[in-house]
């Protein structure tokens, strides 16, 4: 499943090529910069940063290594680890912590060290939900004294975004913040720079997300995320689907063996084919939505769905 190139612009910000090219590079730094700022809000401010590496080995060669999205260090010597999560995990905030750990050790000083630590940021852009409130998305996380109710230690942080909970228009777009997310969860389907989209910094996103102006190569590695990004997708929608089968067909064998000890077999298939009916119909128009939150244009979506593209537009 894919999108053709006369229907498609902008790279879609969720595959790894797109997140790495726009928040990675020394050349687009300005990006990271300007989005950072917007989510702290004053309350820290980055004036510069420098790109570090995004490898990090265990304390000895046998144990586990990190691989980052993008990490990176301002001029004071705070750190950020800006993580991109495209599909949900057992543990991703067991992953999260682990992952934190390697930018602290490394500040360890050979010879005598008074443990003094620089902050650490880890940032976790997510394209799935983990909290059950609709609305608080934006979550800000720090070590807590539980009785006090106060912040035990200020120098970690861990910032999660719940991409998925964001359904602000463009008219209702106020802050910096609230443009960058916009900008993000967006991208892939635009055809034209929004109007609310004027500030300079996103002058510079757009020239450098339109894929007419990649090179061949760029391209090509485009395409090869994007395409891992959709492989993803399709496996993580499949599995529901086949979770939600087998619990139909449990419950149809559950329906049908009830309906028989009561007489009523043939009244209970015709409940049971109905349901089963409206559950297939409301699934699909669960991955309609999803579809058409990640921007996948709506014939594509009809195709996979069997719904009508007037009834993917009402969604």
């Amino acid at each position: 499943m894919g999108i053709s190139d006369s229907q498609e612009r902008y790279v879609n910000f969720y595959t790894d090529f797109a997140f790495k090219k726009l928040f990675g590079t020394e050349a687009n730094k300005e990006l990271l910069i300007s989005f950072l700022n917007s989510m702290f809000d004053g309350r820290e401010e980055v004036s510069d940063l420098e790109y570090l590496n995004v490898e990090h080995l265990g304390p000895s060669a046998v144990e586990r290594k990190a691989v980052f999205d993008v990490y990176c260090r301002n001029s004071q010597g705070d750190r950020f680890l800006i993580e991109m999560q495209k599909a949900d995990q057992n543990y991703f905030k067991d992953r999260s912590i682990y992952y934190s750990t390697f930018p602290i050790q490394e500040q360890a000083v050979r010879g005598e060290w008074n443990f003094r630590l620089d902050k650490v940021y880890t940032i976790g852009i997510l394209n799935f939900t983990f909290d059950d409130d609709p609305e608080y998305f934006h979550h800000e996380v720090k070590l807590v004294d539980v009785k006090k109710k106060n912040v035990f230690y200020d120098k970690l942080t861990y910032i999660y975004l719940e991409m998925p909970k964001f359904h602000k228009s463009e008219d209702e777009l106020e802050t910096l913040f609230d443009k960058w997310l916009y900008a993000m969860k967006n991208l892939g389907r635009l055809m034209e720079r929004p109007q609310v989209l004027q500030d300079a910094v996103f002058t510079r996103l757009f020239e450098q997300a339109e894929i007419a102006k990649f090179s061949p190569t760029e391209q090509r590695g485009y395409r090869e995320s994007q395409k891992d990004f959709w492989d993803l997708f399709s496996v993580k929608e499949t599995a529901e689907m086949k979770g939600h089968a087998r619990g139909l067909e449990e419950g149809l064998a559950k329906g049908r063996e009830e309906g028989m000890v009561k007489g009523r077999e043939e009244g209970m298939e015709k409940g049971l084919a109905k349901g089963k009916a409206e559950g297939e119909r409301n699934k699909a128009y669960q991955i309609a939505k999803s579809l058409k939150s990640l921007g996948v244009q709506l014939d594509t979506i009809a195709r996979s769905t069997g719904l009508s593209q007037e009834e993917i537009d009402r969604l």
